[in-house]
């Protein structure tokens, strides 16, 4: 009897010692992430990762700060010139500007992959594709794709876990915002003039995530009838009498010019805008690039359309 309980027990043991290793093997297998494969991205091209990448190069701030944001930054092998966020960024290898990438600075690295914009749709896509390199474009046109984009990366580079709890957080504060300002009536909601540049005036119309955030903001944008980023007539403002203008600075060599502009151009005097006080300056790195820092945009912009909703950030 004894004999047989003693088998039965090293039968149960063997059995563990067998079962362990495959059950460990699949738990490891559960907890790798792999990249998604075949991807549809912001230009609707087909992209396929089907590796996990280790050596990516950024062509735009924007793309530069999600990967260091999500824990990639040891990956990062390349930037443009204007990668100036956050500060490990403008250490690491250049190749080029945001619109002058050097094609055989990029090659020279060997990314596995490349993060790309809108901006690179029409040359410096095809000019990496034809050379075998995998190409990425990010042109999110609202706050949620903006997110969905974060989300994307992290699966790509199989950083899920990071990019998540970013994300996560990120939009509890933009429905924090969003929460406040849903329901305001159209009247509530005061015409809003975003001014990218002031020679010639430049703003962002329809489909652009500068809309996105006027509109989650609370506000109205008056350039409704432009789709894209775009030239606006002066005559056009000043019909349309912003009540709230908002005027990038920090951009190029710029400085706050477009806001010096709003403040001495006497055609404009009259607008709610001028007559109200109601003219801001914002920092065009945290509205032009499309990465986490892009809520911060929607947090100033909701203090400045709707002050008596928001306590003033800091």
């Amino acid at each position: 009897m004894n004999l047989k309980k003693a088998s039965v027990s090293q039968h149960i043991r063997n059995c563990f010692l067998i079962l362990l290793p495959l059950a460990l093997l699949l738990c490891l297998g559960c907890s790798l992430q792999s990249p998604p494969g075949n991807i549809v991205d912001d230009l609707g091209r087909r992209v396929n990762i089907d590796t996990m990448p280790h050596r990516i190069i950024s062509l735009a701030p924007s793309n530069t700060e999600i990967l260091f944001a999500i824990g990639l930054s040891d990956r990062v092998v390349g930037v443009t010139e204007y990668c100036n966020y956050p500060e490990g960024a403008i250490a690491k290898p250049k190749v080029g500007g945001f619109s002058t990438v050097d094609i055989e600075k990029v090659v020279s690295l060997e990314p596995d992959l490349v993060l790309a914009t809108q901006r690179h749709s029409k040359t410096v896509i095809p000019a990496l594709e034809e050379l075998g390199v995998t190409v990425l474009a990010l042109a999110p046109g609202s706050l949620s794709e903006a997110m969905n984009n974060i989300t994307l990366i992290g699966e790509i580079a199989g950083q899920n876990k990071q990019a998540s709890q970013l994300v996560d957080d990120l939009r509890t504060r933009i429905e924090a915002v969003a929460d406040k300002t849903q329901n305001l009536a159209p009247n509530q909601r005061p015409r809003v003039l975003y001014l990218t540049w002031h020679d010639p005036l430049m703003t962002a119309g329809t489909e652009t995530l500068v809309d996105d955030i006027i509109s989650k903001a609370g506000g109205q944008n008056i350039a409704y009838d432009i789709s894209g980023d775009k030239a606006i007539d002066l005559e056009t403002v000043i019909y349309r009498n912003p009540q709230v203008i908002i005027a990038s600075i920090g951009m190029g060599t710029g400085e706050d010019l477009p806001w010096q502009y709003v403040r001495t151009e006497p055609r404009l005097k009259n607008t709610e805008a001028l007559l109200n006080d109601r003219v801001y300056k914002i920092d065009g790195d945290l509205v032009h690039r499309p990465g986490p820092r892009i809520v911060e945009a929607l947090e100033l912009m909701a203090q400045f359309i709707n002050p008596e909703l928001f306590e003033e950030i800091e």
